[in-house]
This record gives structure tokens, sequence and C-alpha cells, in this order.
């Protein structure tokens, strides 16, 4: 009996991993405003969950959490009006993993699911320059990662080493974090304790494992792609001319991260 329920809990582990679920504590939920063009940009923002536990934490979009909930129970689905699913839909799709020694990213692209594994090595220094966020009192921290200069504000009031997108190990919650052009700029508008599992955190953890290399800037390459307006516009005229739109918005494009580490 005893081995029975040694495998059934050994399986029963394994079947929850495969899901990709997430024990939440806490939740922090972020206001990101960005600036997605170099040139004539328009000003956009969008809605971010941070999931929490001691360990490690769990970073989303808010229409792909709130989409990804539906999925998983059924709500939402392929068949479901166009209109529906465009609701959850984001310009973001990744899903990161985070802990201490690394990021663990799951997105997708065009018609395909991909993930795949980055070393957590980002390093902070620390200033001695403190303000108030909310009603914490926060301190300054600066990193060059990804092509950019990061500024953040944590605080020490939330001993957790996370914030919003890849960005961690600082000894407090980041509560905001913005690069110095403020092109992308995140800040915290809800914190509380949650205290449950989160099944549908990764739907897709049986993603196609790639090398990070493989797949950067794959945005720009999608904005050209002349498969997707094939798909849905008849019109060769249109077509082009939207092709040519696409090429000039992939010219201009200004990601998140500008160059792979």
């Amino acid at each position: 009996m005893k081995i029975y329920y040694s495998l059934f809990f050994f399986f029963f582990i394994i079947i929850i991993k495969s899901q990709g679920g997430f024990n939440v504590v806490y939740e922090a939920d972020y206001k990101l405003v960005y600036k997605s063009q170099a040139k004539n940009a328009i000003i956009q923002d969008a809605a971010f969950a941070l999931l929490m536990n001691e360990k490690e934490s769990y970073y989303k979009n808010m229409n792909q959490y709130v989409g990804d909930s539906l999925r998983f129970e059924k709500k939402l689905h392929e068949n479901s009006p166009v209109e529906e699913q465009m609701k959850y839909t984001s310009e973001f799709p990744e899903n990161i993993g985070t802990t201490t020694g690394k990021l663990y990213v799951t997105f997708k692209t065009s018609n395909e699911y991909f993930k795949y594994e980055e070393i957590n090595n980002i390093n902070w220094q620390l200033i001695n320059e403190f303000k108030t966020v909310g009603k914490y009192k926060c301190q300054k921290a600066i990193t060059k990662k990804y092509g950019r200069t990061w500024i953040a504000y944590f605080t020490k009031e939330m001993p957790f080493p996370f914030g919003p997108y890849k960005f961690s190990k600082l000894p407090g919650l980041i509560l905001e974090v913005f690069d110095n052009k403020d092109d992308y700029h995140f800040k915290i508008y809800n914190f509380r304790k949650r205290k449950y599992y989160c099944n549908s955190a990764n739907l897709h953890s049986n993603a196609k494992l790639v090398k990070k290399e493989k797949i950067f800037d794959y945005r720009r390459k999608e904005l050209t792609d002349p498969t997707l307006y094939n798909k849905f516009i008849e019109d060769p005229d249109e077509r082009r001319s939207l092709l040519k739109k696409a090429g000039d918005r992939a010219k201009n494009y200004n990601p998140i991260e500008l160059s792979i580490d």
C-alpha cells in the first residue's frame, strides 16, 4: 500500500509539472508604458501579473493571464468567436519563470510555441538615493542589460527578490523599473496576498525548446513575413502596400531587448 501511494504521489507531481502550474503566495500587478517604434512612436500601455512565492516568480501579460485561465476552464477555445479570442492577445506573449539561477521563457510566434532558458546573471549597482513609490520607501539601483541601461526602485519592506519582466536579484521587490530613454517603464499598481495554485500559469510547457539566439528579435521578422499577409488578404496591391508599411515598422521596431544579453 505504501508503494502504491508513493507511486501515485510521484506521478501526481509529474502531471502537475507537465501542466506548468505555479504555487502562488503573492501577486504584484504592473502597468507598462512603452514605445515600440523608434520614430514617431505612439505611447502605448499594457498590464502584467507577477505571481510569486518565496523561491520563484512567474510573469505574464494580464490579458493572457485571464485568457489562459478561461482556456484551462474550457470557457475559451479555438472555436470561440474571433473577437472573443482577440480580447486576450498581447504584443508581449512571453511567459517568464524566474529563479535565482535561471529564467524560463515560453512564448508563441505566429504559428508555434517555443521556450528557452537563460542564465539569471543580472548585476545591479545600488545607489544611495531613495524615493517613495506608493506608500513604500524605495532605493535606487542601476544595471546594464539587454542593450539598455535600466533604473529600478525596490523596497526592502517587501523582501522578495523579484520584479517585472526579467528583472530580479535585488534585496526587495522592484516597484518601478525603466530604461534611461524611458522607452519601457514598469510601475506597480497593485499588490496582494493570493495563496492558490495557478493551474493555467503555463499551458504550453511542452513547447519546443530552442536556444535564445535562434528566436531573438523574432517579432521584427514576423512583421515582414509575407505568408501572414498572403493568408488573409487576396488583393495583391493591398498586400504590397501592407508589406511596405510592415517593412517600415520593422526598421523602426524598438523592442524591450536591443541585444541578446
